[in-house]
């Protein structure tokens, strides 16, 4: 079992978590309010996922608070995110990294059966693992149209050098193919190594990054990425409230935007101008939450859904 193999049997639990925790976060009617990509690679799929996945591969599946919080500050100094799918990063990172690891498992099994095949091979020929030694030409024969694969030359290499001289011709033969093939028995152990510590340092960060998306307070992370939070919190008493106090100004400027053209920023923003324009005592939460709601309502051109 290779090191990359280790890490997915070890920690094969925190994948289960994972998984369990998409399935209750992301129900149906919140996947449906969250804007799609028109087109590109993802069309169809949410916009947060188009930036969850570009996160991923541009950091090798780790995670770390800081880069995501710069990362997504550039993205919306060109497209600004809604509440709903700045809650919704943690979920579609959870996504993202489940499929970069099922893609990894694809290529650790699939690597695993190719060395099995050379151990099959290299057990006919040495005539070990309990089968009798079989004529060397008619065994070769058999793989003369095959192409052979790195990892599958590599398995077979260890194999004969360790029962040399008795292997000797069937090693020159895999030299010789290696050769037409226009690459060495150094060169291609070399290669071999390189990918499994790149799948290794891959499933790594993957394990360890699902392991700190689950550590992370999500709502300081979010109130960091907001910018509706960026303009209220130009407002002391936005700043001052609890946290379920902030969480119903965000939730009534997500129910205000969808009942007018306006954006979830415009209606922030709007807000502010309302509660600056009339007394002293008034704020934000006043057109949001307070008294003056269905003035605002009017203001902004909201229409209320008959319930």
């Amino acid at each position: 079992i290779t090191p990359s193999a280790e890490w997915l049997v070890d920690n094969f639990h925190v994948v289960e978590a994972q998984i369990r925790q998409i399935r209750d976060d992301l129900p149906p009617g919140y996947y449906r309010q969250l804007p799609k990509l028109a087109d590109g690679p993802f069309a169809g799929y949410p916009r947060v996922m188009g930036l969850a996945w570009a996160f991923v591969a541009h950091t090798d599946s780790r995670f770390d608070t800081h880069l995501l919080t710069s990362f997504v500050s550039a993205y919306q100094r060109e497209q600004p995110l809604t509440i709903g799918e700045l809650w919704a990063i943690a979920i579609t990172l959870r996504i993202v990294l489940v499929e970069n690891l099922r893609r990894a498992a694809d290529s650790i099994a699939s690597a695993r059966a190719v060395r099995q095949e050379a151990d099959r091979l290299a057990d006919r020929l040495l005539g070990t693992g309990g089968c009798p030694s079989e004529p060397l030409d008619t065994l070769l024969r058999e793989w003369d149209g095959v192409v052979l694969s790195t990892t599958f030359a590599v398995q077979l290499l260890q194999r004969l050098r360790d029962h040399d001289p008795e292997a000797t011709p069937a090693l020159t033969w895999l030299e010789a193919r290696l050769a037409a093939a226009g690459t060495t028995a150094d060169a291609v152990v070399r290669d071999e190594h390189q990918r499994q510590g790149a799948s290794t340092v891959t499933v790594r960060n993957i394990i360890m990054s699902m392991r700190s998306i689950s550590a992370v307070d999500w709502a300081d992370l979010f109130e960091a990425m907001s910018l509706v939070d960026a303009v209220l919190r130009a407002d002391s008493s936005f700043m001052l409230s609890a946290f379920p106090t902030r969480d119903r100004y965000r939730r009534a400027v997500e129910e205000l935007s969808r009942g007018s053209q306006l954006t979830q920023l415009d209606i922030a923003q709007r807000a502010m101008q309302f509660a600056n324009a009339g007394t002293a005592d008034r704020n934000c939460g006043y057109a949001l939450i307070g008294g003056g709601r269905r003035a605002f309502e009017a203001s902004v051109g909201y229409r209320p859904t008959f319930g």
